[in-house]
């Protein structure tokens, strides 16, 4: 363990899946593509709202965010992953670390309460959708997108800077691809309280409270979509709201299957557990942002017409 004289931690140590040499292989490729695509995805994405002005409403300016956002998760933490699998144990330094872990947490926050922006949106546009336009003003939507990521900045330096202040004096070992913040709180060799009533209070912000709001935003439009007296009327009121809808589940059903799993108090197969942990943010951090751009795009009509239309232009011009 590499210190300096005063004793201080200078680097960790990512185990990653250097116990299985041959995952490693196959992982990096898997992760590569995945990336890439999510690269790919979210940049034409953002690219068809910007330049496509029928998509200058709300909702496509928080979709907008959302897919900068994804670009933004994954790579603060992907390149990493990536190099881990190319090396026998990946040595990332103390300050590394917690830049990486500063921003991931960041995204990861900030997305929860973006999608509960989300939700808030399509509850005042289906449930008021004369008003629609003057409740979400380009001055409200702008304010709610930019109130999500304050918040989920602000978050993540309270909980780096809590976790910066930590010794860790018997083990600088992460089982884990990445610096992810409950790895190295377990690293620590002090009373970790403060940070645990921390972490409860960042759980009950940023994680709690959207799902919450995005809970009664829904109750409030299945409501009023079962009033509607036409079958036409209700299935493209939901279709709406099934892209959304899908995003969420998916975005929080690997968080409480992360989190809410019970843990194993004997020391045989900890490590076992800690590799599946790993495998299972792996797929929080890099699956969800490869299909956040895929739903949308096949289940909104006027984002697959408008990446028609921008595909056809591009067809047009290079014929020309």
């Amino acid at each position: 363990m590499e210190r300096t004289n005063d004793s201080i931690l200078t680097e960790f140590v990512l185990v990653g899946l250097s116990a299985h040499p041959k995952l490693q292989t196959v992982f990096f490729v898997l992760v590569l593509w995945m990336y890439l695509m999510i690269l790919l995805g979210n940049g034409v994405l953002i690219s068809v709202i910007i330049y496509n002005s029928h998509l200058h409403s709300p909702m496509y300016f928080f979709l907008c965010n959302l897919s900068f956002l994804d670009i933004c998760y994954a790579s603060s933490s992907v390149p990493l992953i990536l190099d881990s699998f190319l090396t026998v144990r990946k040595h990332v330094s103390f300050s590394g670390c917690m830049v990486q872990m500063f921003i991931s947490f960041a995204m990861g926050a900030t997305e929860c309460m973006l999608l509960g922006m989300m939700a808030l949106d399509r509850y005042v546009a289906i449930c008021y959708p004369l008003r629609y336009p003057v409740i979400m003003s380009k001055g409200t939507y702008v304010l709610m997108a930019a109130g999500s990521w304050v918040s989920g900045i602000v978050d993540s330096v309270v909980q780096t800077s809590l976790a910066m202040q930590l010794p860790f004096c018997a083990n600088n070992v992460i089982n884990h691809f990445v610096c992810e913040i409950l790895a190295i709180l377990k690293l620590a060799c002090a009373d970790i309280s403060i940070n645990v009533i921390s972490m409860a209070g960042s759980n009950l912000t940023v994680l709690v409270i959207p799902l919450l709001v995005i809970s009664f935003s829904y109750i409030f439009i299945v409501a009023t979509i079962l009033r509607i007296p036409t079958t036409e009327g209700k299935r493209k009121a939901f279709y709406t709201c099934s892209a959304h809808l899908t995003v969420v589940i998916i975005f929080y059903g690997t968080i409480f299957f992360m989190y809410s799993k019970p843990k194993s108090k004997r020391s045989v197969g900890t490590d076992n557990q800690d590799i599946t942990e790993a495998l299972i943010s792996l797929f929080y951090g890099v699956m969800t942002p490869m299909l956040n751009p895929l739903i949308y795009s096949l289940r909104n009509k006027d984002v697959k017409t408008a990446v028609k239309n921008m595909l056809g232009r591009k067809n047009l011009s290079d014929g020309v």
